[in-house]
């Protein structure tokens, strides 16, 4: 099957020097950058359904930017004052970075890892250290965060969520005149099935690609052909994975 136009199931990308772009320049494919999912926070009526109060907490631990804008969102909308004294553990040096946003950065009370998981040696270090503070730790509703390593290092520690993943539904006059469509969550293999309820049912002329195992099985389990498959030995991105399957297919 001849690619043409090809659906990337994310946000487009920022910098002009992505390597999708050099793809469709390269092999005269039409990328569109379309999410079929979107992040939507929870009201402040809705959180305070969950009776935690944000003011109880001296520490908040961080595994992405969503987080932070959702829990100082939250706290102005529940007429909660952060105050200095509050610490901040972050997964990464980019989302400490990213608190500027919103305080001022010091770095007594801001602390982060390198490897982007809660396991890390550094962020692991600095909660040990920090163990007296009562955390909380703002989350999505499908956050797939391991939190046995906060429970065995005996933080105390509140699970909050604060937004959630929805389907970014398709209006009835969007075109869906895709040949191949990649994704890199299990939601948007659902949201998929909920926009397109019949997607497969009489064949599948459209081509699937997936980023991650778990991503890979929803295909599977949704009973849909599962045509390209990322991370590789040989491809380690979705992008190379991409241009692998472009140049095997180029004489189709």
């Amino acid at each position: 099957m001849k690619i043409k136009k090809i659906l990337v199931s994310q946000p487009q990308p920022s910098s002009e020097k992505s390597p999708y772009y050099e793809i469709a320049a390269k092999h005269g494919v039409e990328i569109v950058f379309r999410p079929f999912i979107k992040v939507e926070g929870l009201t402040a009526k809705e959180f305070r359904q969950s009776k935690i109060n944000l003011a109880d907490f001296t520490a908040v631990i961080f595994t992405a930017k969503t987080a932070v804008d959702h829990f100082f969102r939250l706290c102005e909308e529940t007429r909660v004052s952060v105050p200095d004294t509050m610490r901040y553990f972050c997964t990464t040096e980019a989302i400490a970075l990213y608190l500027q946003k919103y305080i001022v950065y010091r770095k007594r009370k801001i602390s982060f890892g390198t490897s982007g998981k809660l396991d890390d040696p550094q962020l692991l270090a600095a909660l040990d250290k920090n163990h007296k503070e009562k955390f909380l730790f703002p989350v999505s509703d499908v956050h797939k965060d391991n939190l046995s390593v906060l429970d065995r290092h005996k933080i105390n520690y509140t699970k909050a969520v604060m937004y959630r993943t929805v389907s970014n539904d398709f209006t009835p006059d969007e075109p869906f005149d895709y040949d191949m469509l990649l994704f890199f969550s299990p939601s948007g293999i659902a949201s998929l099935q909920k926009n397109f309820p019949d997607f497969g049912k009489d064949g599948q002329p459209v081509c699937i690609g997936t980023f991650g195992a778990t991503t890979a099985k929803a295909v599977e389990d949704a009973g849909l052909r599962l045509d390209l498959k990322a991370p590789t030995k040989e491809a380690p991105s979705m992008t190379a994975a991409l241009e692998q399957y472009l140049d095997a297919h180029k004489d189709d």
